[in-house]
């Protein structure tokens, strides 16, 4: 199991380091080890909400997500992203960004930098939006009860993690974005409109993906209604449709899944700055590491892990609340990429120590069983 889901990692890790010691010397490789390492340990929580959702997918959606998903973390948001928005920023063409970025790093690394207010506004509303729909839905296990209860019951109201995510991002432009350490000046206007489209993007994407899924669900409730009373020809009759939309809702939740990979990936991006300002070392390092992410993701589904341990995406979420509000912060102030990464890993470390607590007292040590059938109803 753990070769088989590894495997790929394991071996784009030694080509990678190879790589970077050829081209770039003992500096180069010890550069690349460092910023894999960097976006392991940013990016843990996203393979645990990341696992929540990809066990709603079957096998080829799964191999799906490792190698079209890959390429699209690793090229996409940690090679091209970067260039997408200095060219945006500073007004370039393509062909002159690229040159931009490979001919004059210092310069390039400023124009990202100076659109970190931007970058940080639309992540953290993308980010904040997924813990408070999480945090507001009632659920069948409560980790930290005396927040989730009365947190549960505000959450009837159904536009209250808008309206919350709204106030947040007010407050961010009238306070964090008046005077911003990044490129300078007022950037309350650039994160007002960067928030508003990371609350939009978050809203279409997710309601897409939610419809679909429900959409699913009832299809299959129908089919599973009708295939008690059907004669044996209608009980083919259905079965076009049930694929169909499964289809449909597991292409928008690959694109939900991507969305929100983007979104943690912000953070690693703007810190590798801080390690190197080469876009290919960069992307390399980064890319490892998000393959890393991606591997754990679905070796947590196939582990089962998340039903076993109860309290793991509830630690992940946490984790996913902290990080957007630690996005917001640094558009005027820096933080630390270590602090960054010990909040995930603490939350996560302290839920799971939590689920290990519950399974022990309710004598299921392995969560076998039981308390499989009760997360896959209700959690």
């Amino acid at each position: 199991m753990l070769l088989k889901t590894f495997g790929w990692s394991f071996a784009i890790t030694v080509l990678g380091l190879a790589l970077a010691g050829v081209l770039w010397g003992w500096q180069g490789l010890a550069i690349v080890g460092i910023l894999s390492i960097l976006e392991i340990s940013l990016s843990f929580d996203n393979a645990v909400i990341n696992a929540g959702i990809l066990r709603k997918m079957n096998a080829f959606w799964q191999k799906i997500f490792l190698t079209v998903g890959i390429l699209v973390a690793v090229f996409g948001m940690r090679l091209v992203f970067p260039v997408v928005i200095v060219a945006i920023t500073a007004k370039l063409g393509p062909i002159e960004a690229v040159d931009l970025a490979i001919n004059n790093k210092a310069h390039y690394e400023e124009l990202v930098t100076s659109a970190h207010p931007a970058i940080a506004a639309f992540g953290g509303m993308f980010l904040l939006m997924i813990f408070l729909d999480f945090i507001f839905e009632e659920r069948d296990y409560k980790w930290l009860a005396w927040i989730e209860r009365p947190m549960a019951k505000l959450g009837k109201l159904d536009t209250l993690s808008i309206i919350i995510a709204l106030v947040v991002l007010l407050v961010s432009a009238m306070t964090v974005a008046t005077d911003v350490a990044h490129g300078g000046g007022d950037k309350s206007a650039t994160v007002l409109l960067s928030g508003v489209a990371g609350l939009i993007t978050y809203l279409v994407v997710g309601g897409i993906s939610g419809y679909f899924e429900d959409k699913l669900e009832d299809a299959e409730e129908d089919e599973d209604e009708e295939a008690a009373a059907a004669t044996p020809e209608k009980k083919g009759g259905g079965t076009g449709a049930a694929v169909g939309l499964a289809g449909k809702a597991a292409f928008f939740m690959f694109l939900y899944l991507e969305v929100i990979d983007a979104s943690f990936s912000f953070d690693g991006v703007i810190s590798a700055f801080a390690i190197t300002n080469d876009i290919f070392v960069m992307a390399l390092g980064l890319g490892i590491g998000a393959m890393y992410i991606r591997s754990l993701t679905v070796f947590l589904v196939r582990k089962g892990t998340l039903d076993e341990y109860v309290y793991l995406e509830h630690g992940a979420h946490y984790a996913i609340g902290a990080l957007a509000v630690i996005l917001l912060i640094t558009i005027k102030y820096e933080i630390h990429e270590v602090i960054t990464g010990l909040v995930g890993v603490v939350l996560i470390a302290l839920s799971y120590w939590s689920s290990v607590v519950k399974n022990k007292r309710d004598g299921k040590p392995g969560a076998e069983g039981g308390a499989k059938s009760e997360v896959a109803s209700g959690v």
